[in-house]
């Protein structure tokens, strides 16, 4: 039974801040630079560990652990959804794709379309690039939504829908568009003046593993996207309707 009630602050997890806790779930806004779950060259410096640790309140001897739902890059920042138990886990990733995931984006130029739709099939190289392709065999179905909320002489601050969820699948698809996001290394401009990637998970809806009740979490834009713009707010303007 959910009560959002959150857990010991004595053992707060690093690089994360804990939005949302019950029996079933935990809600984070995970900080850039820090990876979802570990890789063969680094393993604690997560935010799976960083959980683990949270749960088990020190005592290693604890069987409480967290599951992994979802991911995000390492240098993308904002919200993540983590389990409490393997029924959870289950339940939350066989309804993701019709959960609402929007992020936030400052991008390199201006958008001769103001919103739209970018489709395509995404396909990984043998040097884990992904790229989109037109051959439906090699690639997987993507669809990315945005609406530009602002613009300067630079730059465009875009509010985005991830309708599926594929690896790098937002800064692939605004750099097939001539619009890398900004602090993109892999698919973007060099440039040395950008601090971050400039992307973040700011609302997630979901429905409760439990309740089976909707439940939206949502974060403010980070405050250098807000710099990046010169423009003042802590959120896009509400979700409007792709073509």
């Amino acid at each position: 039974m959910p009560d959002g009630r959150l857990g010991s602050r004595k053992h707060q997890p690093k690089g994360l801040e804990i939005l949302y806790e019950d029996h079933d779930i935990i809600v984070v806004d995970k900080a850039s630079g820090l990876l979802s779950m570990g890789t063969d060259r680094d393993k604690q410096n997560t935010a799976y560990y960083h959980l683990t640790n949270y749960v088990k309140k020190g005592n290693p001897r604890s069987h409480e652990r967290v599951f992994i739902v979802h991911r995000l890059d390492r240098d993308t920042s904002g919200l993540l959804v983590f389990a409490k138990s393997e029924n959870a886990k289950y339940f939350l990733q066989d309804n993701w794709s019709d959960f609402r995931k929007r992020y936030v984006a400052v991008v390199l130029g201006s958008f001769k379309d103001k919103k739209g739709v970018i489709e395509s099939f995404l396909a990984e190289s043998k040097s884990f690039r992904v790229y989109s392709t037109s051959d439906r065999t090699i690639g997987k179905y993507a669809k990315t939504g945005y609406w530009v909320v602002k613009e300067n002489e630079r730059f465009s601050l875009l509010d985005i829908e991830l309708f599926t969820g594929r690896k790098n699948q937002i800064r692939v698809h605004l750099a097939d568009k001539g619009h890398p996001v900004l602090g993109d290394k892999v698919y973007g401009e060099p440039d040395k003046s950008i601090k971050r990637l400039a992307l973040h998970s700011y609302s997630l809806t979901i429905i409760h593993p439990y309740t089976h009740k909707e439940m939206t979490f949502e974060t403010g834009i980070p405050t250098y996207f807000n710099q990046l713009m010169n423009i003042k707010g802590s959120k896009p303007q509400q979700r409007r309707s792709y073509p």
